[in-house]
């Protein structure tokens, strides 16, 4: 797995997206998830970050559920939740065996016809490269946020949490671009 070319990884990740969308049922996608856990488990993923960063999807996931099962029966449920598993799952496993230099390098290569419509390819990269490290960020912001409003004795209020999260990550965002500013990026 580790070994495996990043655009191959990223191609079988899209094959595994389409799947698991196209093919419906249950049984399909309890297949596509123990397919997804033994290439983990073949990669040798350490499990206890895994399921780290599988916990928070894996919360979303069963309010899903329950709403699906309410709504549309426990068949499409089970689907559902075992279908975001099985993608997120996925997309671990690839970051997790693939260099971050390796795989935007790939999609900037993906991203050349875009140079037709006028978009840097190196710009697509660096946009998806942001938006993946923006997105620990925004947990941990979140949860800070979360633990000061407790402290406080404010844990019933969102306001309480969301504002101050809210103010951090657009200070982070206004930090982010000045330091994209100061190394000239962004200039025509």
């Amino acid at each position: 797995m580790h070994r495996a070319h990043p655009g191959l990884k990223l191609a079988l990740l899209t094959v595994l997206g389409v799947l698991v969308v196209a093919v419906r049922g249950p049984h399909s996608s309890l297949i596509a998830l123990g397919l997804v856990v033994l290439a983990a488990l073949v990669a040798r993923l350490p499990w206890h970050r895994t399921a780290r960063g599988v916990l928070p999807v894996l919360a979303t996931a069963v309010l899903i559920g329950v709403y699906q099962w309410w709504a549309r029966g426990p068949a499409v449920a089970t689907e559902v939740v075992v279908d975001l598993l099985t993608l997120v799952l996925a997309a671990t496993l690839v970051t997790a065996t693939t260099r971050a230099d390796a795989l935007l390098a790939v999609l900037a290569r993906i991203a050349r016809p875009l140079r037709h419509v006028g978009l840097s390819p190196e710009t697509f990269a660096l946009s998806v490269a942001l938006v993946l490290r923006a997105i620990p960020v925004l947990v941990t912001t979140t949860l800070e946020a979360r633990d000061a409003a407790r402290a406080r004795g404010l844990d019933r209020s969102p306001r309480a949490m969301l504002v101050p999260a809210a103010v951090r990550m657009v200070a982070h965002a206004h930090a982010t671009g000045d330091a994209l500013a100061a190394r000239g990026l962004g200039e025509d």
